[in-house]
């Protein structure tokens, strides 16, 4: 007699699971994890070709996502397997984000299209494992301490560049040119962001997830200031220096976008040193981040308490030296000020960065669009073109200090280049790169417009320029 459909079926689930045991054992299999559940068309040359909806959803989140990356994170917190290799001909395991189905991808021909879901096998280690993380209380609690600890590091990285390619020492930056003073800054945040938020992203993630959340939104994105370039051009614009003020956007995007690009490539390079020196990261050794990396409770709770006391260090030395120096109005007590206010910024920012890739409504149109980055940039420059509007018709010593610790400290680590310029990146390297230059505009656009408003006007209907 013949078999029953159910008989038929129950023998092609367990060939389909004795084909996915031998593909993970295959020297050459790879595991692509694209955070969602997608399909995905295979060419003849084993490139990906991703539908439209899945690039501009890519794009917008390609400088940062916010708390989203911690969801993300506990559904994979299990694969320590390197991504960064593009396919060469052999299978490949196509994971969804929750982790609930896994498709195989053998060499085929064009035109094929997957995935095929198979439930996916999971050992006692991984169960260990997620019962060892952090609950998601104390997950956010971790994340808040990482991003202030950074970002607190970050305003002081900017404030010496300020002060060393400034009047002072090398006078390479002026407050009355296009070289504004916060363009070394944001040229070094855009490189390093080359760096640790494009190529080596994945690798920092692999050992922590929340540090890789510190480093890339915490650090370089308070490095980096938006709102500090915006207003240094509504200083140009404000006394009649229109062009230079054009210009002066023109230039610092320019640079900044050549700094992540060198980022990049350097970036590339030092990974291909280390995988001639066989260094933990050739795909022969996937498993090596595991060993190091922050995946039970102690490891994460014994940094979470390091960096709590770090955190409290750098709080009460800044609360003591302002408390110190405020009355004398010194640049000094601008910036324990600003250490102090430094870390509600980052704070705000990488809560609107969750916005990124969501769209407007319900049916998420203009997904490539980062509506979180762009709300932070635009929010920050606006206000501090009101504050700087302030200085100038109080014109009291306490009031600039607080106004100028503010701007360095909060609006400073509120808005970004980093993740913009990062954004921007993906952008123009994507099917469709007038969208960066769409995005661009309309982020210096909008704050330059609303910068007039606040600041150039008022000041020229009160006769203070």
């Amino acid at each position: 007699m013949g078999k029953s459909a159910s008989q038929t079926q129950t023998h092609e689930s367990q060939l389909s699971n004795e084909k996915l045991v031998g593909l993970l054992g295959h020297p050459d299999f790879q595991l692509l994890d694209f955070g969602r559940k997608r399909s995905i068309s295979m060419s003849s040359a084993m490139s990906l070709h991703i539908d439209d909806d899945t690039e501009s959803e890519n794009v917008s989140e390609a400088g940062d996502i916010g708390d989203r990356a911690l969801h993300s994170a506990r559904h994979s917190s299990s694969t320590c397997l390197s991504l960064d290799h593009a396919m060469e001909g052999g299978p490949a395991v196509i994971l969804s984000a929750d982790l609930h189905k896994i498709s195989v991808v053998p060499p085929v021909r064009e035109g094929v299209i997957f995935p095929i879901p198979i439930d996916p096998p999971k050992g006692p280690e991984d169960e260990k494992q997620e019962k060892q993380g952090l609950p998601m209380s104390l997950e956010y609690i971790s994340c808040l301490v990482h991003l202030a600890v950074f970002g607190i590091l970050g305003v002081f990285t900017r404030y010496l560049l300020e002060k060393l390619f400034g009047a002072s020492v090398s006078g390479v930056t002026s407050n009355q040119t296009i070289v504004y003073p916060n363009l070394p800054s944001n040229m070094v945040g855009s490189f390093l962001m080359g760096w640790w938020g494009v190529v080596f992203k994945r690798d920092i993630s692999q050992v922590s997830d929340i540090l890789a959340v510190g480093l890339t939104t915490g650090y370089l994105g308070s490095v980096t200031t938006f709102s500090g370039w915006n207003q240094k051009m509504l200083d140009l614009s404000v006394n009649g220096h229109w062009v230079q003020a054009i210009v002066g956007f023109l230039v610092g995007l320019f640079l900044a976008a050549y700094s992540i690009i060198f980022g990049i490539e350097t970036a590339k390079g030092f990974r291909w040193i280390l995988k001639k020196l066989n260094i933990s990261m050739n795909k022969e050794e996937p498993n090596t981040y595991c060993n190091w990396r922050f995946n039970n409770f102690r490891r994460h709770l014994a940094a979470m308490v390091v960096l709590l006391l770090v955190l409290g260090v750098l709080l009460g030395v800044s609360g003591s030296l302002l408390k110190k120096e405020f009355g004398s109005g010194s640049s000094g007590a601008q910036l324990w000020l600003a250490c102090l206010v430094a870390p509600l910024g980052v704070w705000i920012r990488w809560f609107l960065a969750r916005l990124n890739g969501r769209g407007l409504g319900s049916s998420g149109i203009l997904r490539w669009f980062p509506f979180g980055t762009l709300i932070a940039n635009v929010s920050a420059a606006g206000i501090m073109a009101g504050l700087s509007t302030a200085e100038k018709s109080v014109n009291s010593m306490r009031f600039d200090t607080i106004a100028m610790g503010i701007q360095l400290g909060f609006l400073g680590c509120l808005s970004t280049v980093s993740t913009f310029i990062a954004e921007f990146n993906a952008m123009r390297e994507s099917n469709h790169p007038w969208r960066a230059y769409v995005y661009a505009s309309t982020t210096m656009g909008v704050s330059f417009i609303l910068g007039i408003l606040i600041y150039d006007i008022p000041l020229w209907a009160k006769g203070l320029t």
